[in-house]
């Protein structure tokens, strides 16, 4: 990656910053679109990297399915809810409702995720919307480690736009633990 870790994360919240000031939101309302898209870049990072490693040892792209996916560590995410979809659609079109859209597909494909996904992007105008997804595309680049570490300094920035001390800015329990699902640590203490 060409930046350093603290670059990029100085370089996206400046973004993120901006772009919150021109959508007249709390910054508890703008933080769960933000840290989903975020979640949905490292989601479609990961399906293409285990595509690649299936179509490498041998697998036919046309043959792989959803339990292929999730064999190897990824969740299935249909064509309409993945990123790089939501940052080709035309600006004129309904952006927040294409990203509702996405997050119940992602939902509707992987159980686990039932009711766990924001679905507040119609509240943000498109034009946000779009530069979000630009800013966000960035992250292409970053590793597993990296997007933990990226979407934890987004939490404690929201926590301090919002006027809380560490500690009390509450990260619902079923996150948690699917955020520690997906990036599935073997080692270490959690």
């Amino acid at each position: 990656m060409s930046l350093d870790l603290n670059q990029l994360e100085t370089r996206l919240w400046a973004a993120a910053d901006q772009l919150w000031a021109n959508t007249g939101l709390k910054p508890s309302e703008f933080s769960n679109p933000v840290l989903g898209l975020i979640f949905l870049r490292y989601a479609e990072k990961r399906f293409h990297e285990a595509e690649a490693r299936m179509i490498d040892s041998g697998l036919d792209a046309a043959e792989i399915e959803k339990i292929d996916y999730q064999a190897e560590g990824a969740l299935f995410l249909p064509d309409n809810a993945r990123f790089s979809y939501l940052l080709d659609l035309a600006e004129g079109q309904d952006l927040g409702k294409a990203v509702n859209e996405a997050m119940a597909a992602v939902e509707a494909e992987n159980e686990e995720l039932k009711g766990v996904l924001p679905r507040s992007y119609g509240r943000l105008p498109n034009t946000v919307l779009v530069e979000l997804l630009r800013v966000l595309n960035g992250l292409g680049e970053v590793e597993g480690d990296a997007f933990g570490k990226i979407y934890e300094y987004f939490l404690g920035k929201f926590a301090m736009k919002e006027g809380a001390r560490a500690g009390e800015f509450y990260t619902p329990k079923n996150v948690v633990n699917l955020l520690v699902e997906i990036l599935a640590p073997f080692r270490g203490t959690i």
